[in-house]
C-alpha cells in the first residue's frame, strides 16, 4: 500500500504509468462534480467509482481484497478511517470473480485517515476496510480508480 497526499506527486515519479494515468485523469477532470458512478478511462483496464456514503463504526463494515485490480482511492470530500492488513495475517473466504472480490475476516494492522487530497494505492495483498468513522459519521464523496493488474 501507498499512502500519500496529490500535493506531492512529484515526488512519486516510481510509480507505474498506469497508476500514474489515474492522477492524471484526477488532475485533468473535476471529479468532486462528478456524479455517484461508473466511468470509463480505459475500457476494463482503468475506471474510476466515484461514491459517496455515510462512515459508520468498524463493526458495521466488511474487510475486502481483490485479485484482478488495484484500487486507488482518492479523498474528494470529508474524512474515513480505512483499516487495514496484510491477507496473509486474515482468514480469507472464497473468492467472487464477478465482483473482483475477496471476502474476509480478521483485526486491523495500522490504519490511514483520509482527507480531501489524500489518496491511498491497496494492492492485491492489501486487506482494507473502507468507510469507517473517524469521531462522527459523517457523508463522505470519493474517487475509487481501478487499475487492471
Amino acid at each position: 500500500m501507498i499512502f500519500g497526499n496529490l500535493a506531492h506527486l512529484a515526488e512519486l515519479s516510481f510509480l507505474p504509468e498506469n497508476i500514474k494515468k489515474c492522477f492524471a485523469y484526477w488532475q485533468e477532470h473535476a471529479l468532486q462534480s462528478y456524479e455517484k458512478g461508473s466511468y470509463e478511462i480505459d475500457g476494463d483496464r482503468l475506471f474510476v467509482n466515484v461514491v459517496e456514503y455515510e462512515t459508520t463504526a468498524p463493526e458495521n463494515r466488511f474487510w475486502e481484497a481483490h485479485r484482478e485490480y488495484l484500487d486507488v482511492h482518492v479523498m474528494l470530500q470529508g474524512q474515513e478511517q480505512i483499516d487495514l492488513n496484510f491477507l496473509h495475517n486474515m482468514q480469507t473466504q472464497e473468492y467472487v470473480p464477478a465482483e473482483d472480490f475477496v471476502p474476509m475476516t480478521g483485526e486491523k494492522n495500522g490504519s490511514v485517515i483520509l482527507r480531501p487530497g489524500d489518496f491511498l494505492i491497496c494492492d492485491p495483498n492489501d486487506g482494507h476496510r473502507t468507510a469507517v468513522a473517524v469521531g462522527a459519521p459523517e457523508t463522505i464523496k470519493k474517487a475509487i480508480f481501478k487499475v487492471k493488474i
